[in-house]
């Protein structure tokens, strides 16, 4: 068995000591908690597309900062990614 080690870099991104960056997932808890509000309501219309729940998060918000909209977006397109691929596992077993 061989051990793999992780190294934090300068920019807090993990680094896995074979030279593979591994992005960190930590997001503040107002956007998750803000996601999760627009998840319940409009559940239907979001997907594992960035883009489209970009726009879509544009349409039912009236959130300015663009940042912030991004944020929403990818931890939406995340949930949804992680609950496509859930259901497909219940599928096949």
């Amino acid at each position: 068995m061989i051990a793999r080690y992780k190294l934090w870099s300068k920019d807090a991104q993990r680094i896995d000591l074979a030279g593979v960056l591994i992005m960190g997932s930590v997001k503040p808890s107002y956007i998750k908690n803000f996601a999760m509000d627009l998840l319940r309501t409009y559940e239907s219309s979001f997907s594992p597309d960035f883009e489209q729940n970009k726009l879509r998060v544009s349409e039912y918000t009236d959130i300015k900062n663009k940042t912030i909209r991004n944020r929403i977006a990818g931890y939406i397109s995340n949930v949804m990614r992680q609950r496509s691929t859930r259901r497909e596992v219940e599928v096949d077993v």
